[in-house]
């Protein structure tokens, strides 16, 4: 890696702490000395049976109107 790329995949897996699961990670950006620096975290939890399920209600809106 030369010094002008950075690492930019996440380091670890992350599962629901009630199941044990493995569920998705979701990176987020915060600005630091005027660079975004990404920070990886635990998405919801995709089994049903899990009490911390949440389902994918949300739907993407489109921001462009014509």
């Amino acid at each position: 890696m030369s010094s002008h790329q950075r690492e930019t995949k996440p380091q670890t897996e992350f599962t629901c702490p009630a199941c044990k699961q493995p569920v998705a990670t979701e990176m987020t950006r915060h600005k630091t000395l005027g660079i975004f620096v990404p920070v990886w975290q635990a998405g919801p939890c995709q089994n049903p049976d899990c009490p911390e399920y949440r389902a994918d209600t949300e739907q993407p809106q489109d921001k462009a109107h014509s």
